[in-house]
C-alpha cells in the first residue's frame, strides 16, 4: 500500500500577468518504508510539490488541481486547518535552511518541546525528556546541554539535525527532506543522509527526498523522479534512470553532476607541471604560503587556533584547492592570502614580493592584485545598485578611468561572463544565483587581478549552474593566464576544477599533492574519510 499517492497536481502563482502554472500534472507513490527523491534544477517545482502537498505554499501559490492521497485519506482541498492536525503525526518537514527555521532567541530545546505542546502533550516535564530523547536519537552529542543553547552555537549539520528532530517528533508515516543537506560538507552531510537511512530502517519511515544533487538521489533514494519545469520527464527506479537515463535533460543532469567521475572534464596540467625542467626555467610561483599561524580569541575560552603552520605554494596560471570540512581552517587561510587577516606568523608572497606585513599602499597594490569572490553572492553585492555599477565599483574605487570608461569596461564583462545585455540595467534580486555569481565574477576582473581567490564560490549552486560557472572559471584561466584559490568542502568540485589541491583539517595541511595522483592514492585517513563521504562516486555506465 501507497504512503502517498500524488496523481496530477497542479499549482499556479500569481503574478502581474495572472496567474502562471508552474507544476503540471505531477503523479507519483511511495510506498512505505521507501525513499523517493525528486531531482531537477532551481525552478524545476520539486520544493513547490513538496510544499503543495503540506499545504504550505507561499503567498500567491495555490494547488489547481489534482489528487493526493495520505493513506486511505484524501488530502486534496483540505482547508489549513485540517493539514495543520496532519502536519508533525502523519508529516514530518526537514526544511532546508536551518538557519531561517530556526527561532535565534529560544532555546533549541524549547523549540523541539513546541511541536510536542502544539499537539497535546501538557505535561511540561514529559515534553522536556522527549526533547532531549530526540536530539540524542538525531546523533546530538550531550543533548542536555545542548537543549539549553541557542542555534548560533550549534554547527549547521546539528542545526539540521535539531530540524530532523522536530519532524520525528511523533513518529510522522512520511518524511519530506527539501534540500536537508546542500549547505553541508561532505562528511557532515554523509551523516545526516546516514540518520534518515536509519529512520527508513528503524522505524519504517517513508521519506520524498527533494535535491538538485543527482549523487544524493543515486545513494539514497530507491526510485527517481526528475523534474523539469513543473513536468515529470522521466521516473523509475534509480539504478535503472542512472543506468540508461530516457531523457536528454537526465542525461545533462548526470553529465553536470561532478560527483559521478564518468565524463569529467578535468583541466590539462600546464607544461610546467609535467616538466621539471620547466619548472626551473620559469620558476612559475604566484602564491608562496610558509607556516602561516592565526589564533582568535573565544570569549571564557583560551585562544583558538584556526590556522596551524600552513604552508602551501601555488603556480602561477594553475588551479590550487584547499579542501576540509567547515571549521578546518581553509577559509582563514584564504583571508591570510589576501590580507584580510594578519597572520600572527609565517610568510606570504605574491609573484615573489613579501607581502606578510603589507599595509598602506602596498596593501592597496595587493587588492588590485588579488580578488575574492564569496561563496554568497547577493550577500556580496549591493541589492540598491543595478549590475553594471556593481560591475565598475572597483574600477572606480582604484580611480581607473572615466566613468564612460568604466561602464564600458563593465558591459564588456557582462558579455565576457556569458549573460545578456540587459542584465546591466537589474539590480540582484532580479536574477537568479547563478546569474548572481557569474556578476560577482565579472566584479573581480574588473581591475585585471592576476589572482582570483574563490571561497565556495559554487557550493551553494545547482550541478548544472555549477558546472556552468566552472566552465567558465576554466575558460577564462585558459584565456586570461588567472591564477585560482579554490576553497572547497566538495571534493568531486576540486577534482573537476583543480589542478593541485591541499586537505585541511583542524588547521594544519594533512596531505597535498597534484589532485589526479591524490584522488588515486590518497595516503591520509581523512582524505579518504573525504573522498568516501561524496555522493554517487560509483562510477555509472552509460
Amino acid at each position: 500500500m501507497s504512503v502517498l499517492a500524488v496523481d496530477d497536481l497542479r499549482v499556479s502563482y500569481a503574478t502581474r500577468a495572472g496567474r502562471r502554472d508552474v507544476v503540471h500534472g505531477v503523479s507519483f507513490e511511495i510506498g512505505e518504508g521507501e525513499t523517493l527523491a525528486l531531482v531537477g534544477e532551481s525552478g524545476s517545482g520539486k520544493s513547490t510539490t513538496a510544499h503543495a502537498l503540506l499545504g504550505l505554499l507561499p503567498a500567491g501559490g495555490r494547488v489547481e488541481g489534482g489528487r493526493v492521497r495520505l493513506g486511505e485519506l484524501e488530502i486534496a482541498g483540505w482547508t489549513d486547518r485540517a493539514l495543520r492536525s496532519i502536519r508533525g503525526p502523519e508529516i514530518g518537514l526537514v526544511p532546508q535552511d536551518p538557519t531561517t527555521s530556526l527561532d535565534p532567541v529560544r532555546p533549541i530545546g524549547a523549540q523541539v518541546e513546541e511541536i510536542l505542546r502544539l499537539h497535546g502533550h501538557r505535561d511540561r516535564r514529559s515534553r522536556r525528556a522527549r526533547a532531549i530523547e530526540l536530539l540524542d536519537r538525531v546523533g546530538i552529542d550531550d543533548p542536555d546541554l545542548r537543549a539549553r543553547q541557542y542555534p548560533h552555537e550549534l554547527s549547521g549539520g546539528m542545526r539540521q539535525r535539531v530540524l530532523i528532530a522536530t519532524a520525528i517528533a511523533l513518529r510522522p508515516r512520511l518524511l519530506i527532506a527539501d534540500e536537508p543537506t546542500s549547505a553541508l560538507d561532505a562528511t557532515v552531510q554523509r551523516r545526516v543522509l546516514d540518520l534518515l537511512d536509519e529512520l527508513r530502517q528503524e522505524e519504517g519511515t517513508s521519506i520524498l527526498l527533494v535535491t538538485h544533487d543527482l549523487g544524493v538521489a543515486a545513494d539514497r533514494a530507491q526510485r527517481l523522479v526528475v523534474l523539469k519545469d513543473g513536468r515529470i520527464v522521466e521516473q523509475g527506479a534509480s539504478a535503472d534512470v542512472l543506468a540508461a537515463p530516457s531523457d536528454a535533460y537526465t542525461r545533462q543532469l548526470l553529465a553536470d553532476a561532478p560527483a559521478f567521475t564518468t565524463g569529467f572534464r578535468r583541466p590539462e596540467a600546464p607544461p610546467f607541471l609535467r616538466d621539471a625542467a620547466a619548472v626551473a626555467a620559469e620558476n612559475p610561483y604566484a602564491i608562496v604560503a610558509e607556516g602561516l599561524v592565526k589564533e582568535f580569541s573565544v570569549a571564557s575560552q583560551e585562544r583558538f587556533r584556526a590556522v596551524d603552520d600552513v604552508s602551501f605554494r601555488v603556480r602561477r596560471g594553475t588551479t590550487h584547492a584547499l579542501v576540509g570540512e567547515s571549521g578546518s581552517g581553509k577559509t582563514t587561510t584564504a583571508r591570510l592570502v589576501t590580507r584580510f587577516h594578519r597572520p600572527d606568523a609565517g610568510s606570504i608572497q605574491v609573484d615573489g614580493d613579501d607581502v606578510t606585513g603589507a599595509s598602506g599602499k602596498q596593501l592597496r597594490a595587493l587588492r588590485r592584485r588579488i580578488q575574492l569572490v564569496y561563496q554568497n553572492p547577493f550577500a556580496s553585492l549591493d541589492p540598491r545598485q543595478q549590475i553594471v555599477d556593481i560591475i565598475a565599483e572597483p574600477l572606480q574605487n582604484f580611480g581607473v578611468g572615466s566613468r564612460t570608461e568604466r561602464q564600458q569596461r563593465a558591459l564588456a564583462l557582462i558579455d565576457r561572463v556569458s549573460l545578456p545585455a540587459d542584465v546591466a540595467q537589474r539590480t540582484p534580486r532580479e536574477l537568479s544565483g547563478g546569474q548572481r555569481q557569474r556578476v560577482a565574477i565579472a566584479r573581480a576582473l574588473a581591475i585585471d587581478p592576476e589572482i582570483v581567490v574563490l571561497d565556495e564560490a559554487v557550493s551553494a549552486l545547482d550541478v548544472t549552474v555549477q558546472a556552468r560557472i566552472l566552465e567558465l572559471l576554466t575558460s577564462l584561466q585558459d584565456e586570461l593566464g588567472l591564477t585560482y584559490l579554490f576553497i572547497s568542502h566538495d571534493l568531486a568540485v576540486v577534482r573537476r576544477i583543480s589542478h593541485t589541491v591541499s586537505v585541511m583539517r583542524r588547521g594544519r595541511i594533512v596531505e597535498e599533492g597534484v589532485t589526479e595522483e591524490l584522488f588515486r592514492a590518497p595516503q591520509h585517513d581523512y582524505t579518504r574519510e573525504l573522498l568516501a563521504a561524496v555522493p554517487g562516486r560509483t562510477e555509472v555506465s552509460r
